[in-house]
């Protein structure tokens, strides 16, 4: 037996339109009621990637039951079980493992994961009445069959992974989780991990930049400012349009850049259908035949995270900073557009691939990621994401000046492209160095006795504000003693 996702065609009527998206493929063919499921996520605009570990979810409890497929007669100690095996994997202490799954243990975080995916799987199955009572789990069972019998002993039987509906009770009661899953380790508001500023002029000239391709290092210079200056995720940098790059009207050096939603952003120049809409989807679908990025399920797959946008034409802003880094922008920009212009392109993107055999192609995430690392190894360095030598490691970097340079909260929310103020709160508490600094000199000072002295009471409304306002701050954004958004105002 083998149960693997793949990426399918499907035709949902006569129309010449399919949708592409992951399915299961086992020896008995596509699984029908999985790529239902998935069609349904789709259209409630769950991510590809999200779509992708719900399917690895079902592929699991599809391997198990089939390798254990004589073993069970009742489902709820097959599923007890199940769980019980992503906990502790299934290799014995000799190093076998004769159901031949060979899983390792999984972290607390995953397998939690994995209950929520399956319980929302088998609570849809149950609600599109797609599921029936079987009396085996045995080899005879096809693969189908099992995946709806799990859904209708989930619905019927007993709540292996979550609430149930009885219709024998009154819907106000509820049945406890047999199964929860094991509460993980709570996780704080921890260090972001910025890329070292110290580094940053040597990666830019050296590491990017010695590129021997110079086609290749303006790209990837460019794409680098974009997330080191202006704060952008690599998937965002990625997506920018040849069309979305402008001359400040009040300095023609100064770069204006946006980066805009390719499913409701705007189309450029004004351009609409005839029947007057104007998002970039259909721009892309009637002048290239091509889908978003966001919609794709090949290597050109580029997500899209936020969920603001700068203007209701569907786009951010980059707000460089310094703001010399806009200047340097529009410098590269100026001299890229020559090496881009030469290439044939059937696509509006500003970074492609100059590598012989997808010349002219859009620039993949993948590929980035590669160039990336082979940069910082030009300077000695390792990709590190705990160093902060990781792509996202510049957006951590410009969170951070932001704060260091007391930059309102409201204003870096801004920057940052973020929906709610709380989003940069990882951004704003010490870092490990700067609270490895405060410590040493806490101690210089303790050892001195230069702290003896306590300094006189006063209340002013900055002594005031440090014993915090629940009534109007409940959450310490800006008041108490260690504000979370950085220091009080007054300060």
């Amino acid at each position: 037996m083998f149960a693997t996702k793949v990426t399918a065609k499907i035709a949902q009527d006569r129309s010449g339109v399919t949708t592409d998206i992951p399915v299961i493929l086992t020896d008995e063919g596509v699984l029908a009621s999985v790529t239902d499921y998935v069609l349904s996520l789709q259209l409630n605009g769950i991510s590809l990637s999200t779509i992708s570990k719900h399917i690895q979810s079902i592929i699991l409890l599809i391997e198990f039951m089939d390798a254990n497929s004589d073993i069970f007669d009742n489902p709820e100690e097959m599923f007890s079980v199940f769980v019980r095996r992503l906990y502790s994997g299934t290799v014995g202490e000799d190093g076998l493992d004769p159901s031949g799954l060979y899983w390792i243990p999984a972290t607390i975080g995953t397998v939690s994961r994995h209950i929520s995916n399956l319980t929302h799987f088998t609570d849809w199955i149950s609600e599109k009445g797609l599921a029936k009572p079987l009396n085996t789990l045995h080899a005879a069972t096809r693969h189908e069959e099992r995946i709806l019998h799990a859904a209708w002993f989930r619905k019927n039987r007993s709540n292996f992974l979550g609430h149930i509906e009885d219709k024998s009770f009154n819907s106000t009661v509820k049945r406890a989780r047999s199964i929860k899953g094991r509460t993980p380790l709570s996780k704080t508001d921890d260090d972001a991990l910025a890329f070292p500023t110290s580094t940053f002029e040597d990666f830019y000239l050296n590491g990017l930049g010695g590129a021997t391709d110079p086609r290749v290092a303006l790209r990837d210079k460019l794409i680098l400012l974009l997330m080191h200056g202006a704060g952008f995720r690599r998937s965002e940098a990625l997506l920018l349009w040849v069309t979305d790059v402008f001359e400040a009207r009040s300095d023609p050096d100064f770069a204006i850049v946006r980066i805009y939603n390719e499913v409701e952003g705007a189309a450029p120049e004004s351009w609409k259908t005839r029947n007057g809409i104007r998002t970039r989807k259909a721009y892309l679908q009637e002048m290239y035949a091509r889908a978003p990025r966001q919609e794709t399920q090949s290597t050109q797959h580029l997500g899209w995270k936020s969920k603001v946008a700068d203007d209701k034409d569907g786009y951010l802003e980059a707000h460089f900073f310094p703001q010399d880094f806009a200047k340097v922008f529009m410098s590269l920009w100026r001299e890229y557009l020559v090496y881009r212009a030469s290439v044939e392109c059937h696509h509006p993107y500003a970074f492609i691939s100059f590598d012989s055999r997808y010349l002219g192609n859009p620039y993949t995430y993948n590929a980035f990621n590669q160039n990336y690392s082979a940069g910082l190894r030009r300077i000695g360095l390792e990709p590190n994401k705990a160093e902060g030598l990781d792509p996202h490691g510049h957006r951590h970097n410009y969170g951070r000046r932001l704060t260091d340079a007391k930059v309102d909260p409201l204003i870096r929310k801004k920057c940052l492209h973020h929906k709610s103020i709380n989003s940069q709160l990882v951004y704003t508490l010490p870092s490990s160095t700067e609270v490895s600094h405060a410590l040493s000199a806490a101690s210089e000072q303790l050892a001195s006795g230069s702290n003896n002295d306590k300094a006189s009471i006063s209340f002013d409304w900055k002594t005031l504000a440090e014993h915090g306002f629940e009534d109007i701050d409940p959450e310490g954004n800006f008041t108490g003693k260690n504000p979370r958004l950085g220091k009080s105002h007054n300060e």
